[in-house]
């Protein structure tokens, strides 16, 4: 193939057509000169970009005639969404975002690296995810276009063997844009008295020599500091993504990685965290980046040893169904790992699933239950029923499994607000025999 083109982020956003295709990893995966590059051009005629979590900030976004396609929404696309940007939701689990992009094969695949070694290998970094065989695909086939912005300020993490190398090597890139962007970093948020109280309920499902998964916020922080500072300990670390608070659980001393499946590593599929994690992940050997299809896995995950997932819930009715990525049917976030992530550990009755949650929120002033006895119309479904194992709130936690809808009803109204005990009672009492709760 020979040595790829070192262009300039505007010289290779110029190779972009104006009626184009682009795919892009997510978050931390994505290349933030290029992408601001392509905000600096004004003449796309129908420019489509796939991504998600757009972390990489773009002008070209709130172009009316750029198409931007999310699997996973954040701060970005809501806010584009708000101000009536063309974007659209592909609802999909994380998992399938790989056979999505292949179905899609955009023109052009694009993702930030590490500067090659000397070997000729970039890194890439941050995100394994679910595009690194569409990126390949695109660097091999001569009618495609592979852009890579290397810069020396991302982390260089490994994957694990050949098999999952973890890096593009020079030869399969068309385009190299090298430069000083650093990754982006997610502001911590700090954990308050009702996150410490839910983390306490949950440390309790936590035994030693666990496998643990956590997703991003303020109660994962609080549960990971918990664990840090608290007595047990040889636990493995399986996690879509890793966080800060992962990393305090390597810096205690608390993983051990015996795992029963890739041990001696921490496994993730991407990254993301502060400025301090990025600095901690640069060669350490202690993580490995692994593809999205493999992490996020139900059969893998639950091969680990005694497997505890942390997440978190936006609602759940009596039934247990779960809605963890909209609010009033507006798409918030997206599903990602989370139904993975809650099947996974239901192959084992040794391995727990925790949905981590504050039992009320409040909206203009009121204040609402976030365990309701059942959903409005138009709400939208993250996890099903048959799914879901312990709901936790800063009241207790309530253990599904094995339960009737009744008693599931009962469970759910003890960990509940007091002042919403009683209509969740009600409605529980007319679930016998498998009624409706509704009157």
């Amino acid at each position: 193939r020979g040595v790829p083109q070192t262009l300039s982020p505007d010289e290779a956003a110029a190779r972009i057509e104006p009626t184009d295709t682009l795919g892009l990893p997510l978050g931390t995966g994505q290349p933030p000169e290029f992408m601001a590059a392509l905000g600096r051009r004004d003449d796309w005629t129908d420019l489509r970009i796939y991504g998600a979590l757009m972390l990489a900030w773009s002008e070209a976004y709130k172009h009316p005639n750029v198409h931007l396609l999310s699997g996973f929404f954040g701060p970005v696309e809501r806010a584009l969404r708000d101000q009536g940007a063309n974007i659209s939701f592909a609802p999909a689990d994380f998992r399938r975002f790989a056979p999505l992009l292949e179905q899609q094969a955009p023109r052009v695949m694009a993702t930030v690296a590490t500067p090659p070694d000397e070997d000729g290998w970039c890194s890439l970094s941050l995100h394994a995810g679910g595009t690194v065989p569409e990126l390949r695909r695109a660097g091999a086939d001569p009618k495609r276009l592979l852009v890579v912005e290397v810069s020396p300020r991302f982390p260089r993490t490994r994957g694990l063997g050949d098999e999952y190398r973890h890096a593009l090597h020079v030869d399969e890139i068309d385009v190299l844009v090298e430069s000083e962007a650093e990754p982006f970093a997610l502001p911590p948020e700090e954990p308050e008295p009702t996150h410490e109280a839910i983390a306490k309920h949950a440390s309790r499902f936590i035994p030693d020599g666990s496998t643990l998964q956590t997703g991003i916020g303020a109660i994962p922080s609080a549960l990971a500091a918990r664990l840090a500072e608290g007595d047990g300990g040889d636990y493995g670390v399986h996690s879509e993504m890793f966080t800060d608070g992962l990393m305090r659980l390597h810096e205690a001393g608390k993983v051990t990685n015996r795992k029963g499946i890739y041990d001696g590593v921490s496994v993730a599929t991407f990254a993301g965290g502060a400025a301090e994690l990025y600095a901690w992940l640069d060669g350490n050997e202690e993580v490995a980046f692994l593809p999205v299809e493999l992490v996020n896995s139900p059969d893998v995950i639950g091969r680990n040893r005694r497997m505890v997932t942390i997440n978190a819930a936006m609602a759940v009715d009596i039934q247990g169904q779960v809605i963890a990525d909209t609010v009033h049917g507006n798409q918030y976030s997206g599903i990602g790992g989370h139904e993975d992530f809650v099947a996974g550990p239901a192959l084992d009755l040794d391995d727990r699933s925790l949905l981590c949650m504050p039992s009320t929120i409040e909206i203009d002033g009121k204040v609402h239950s976030r365990i309701v006895p059942w959903f409005e119309a138009g709400a939208v479904i993250t996890t099903p029923r048959h799914q879901v194992d312990v709901i936790v709130t800063e009241y207790g936690a309530a253990e599904l499994q094995g339960l009737t809808v009744h008693q599931r009803g009962e469970a759910l109204a003890a960990i509940a607000h007091p002042d919403f005990r009683g209509e969740l009672l009600e409605a529980a009492e007319r679930t016998s025999k498998g009624r409706s709760p509704v009157a």
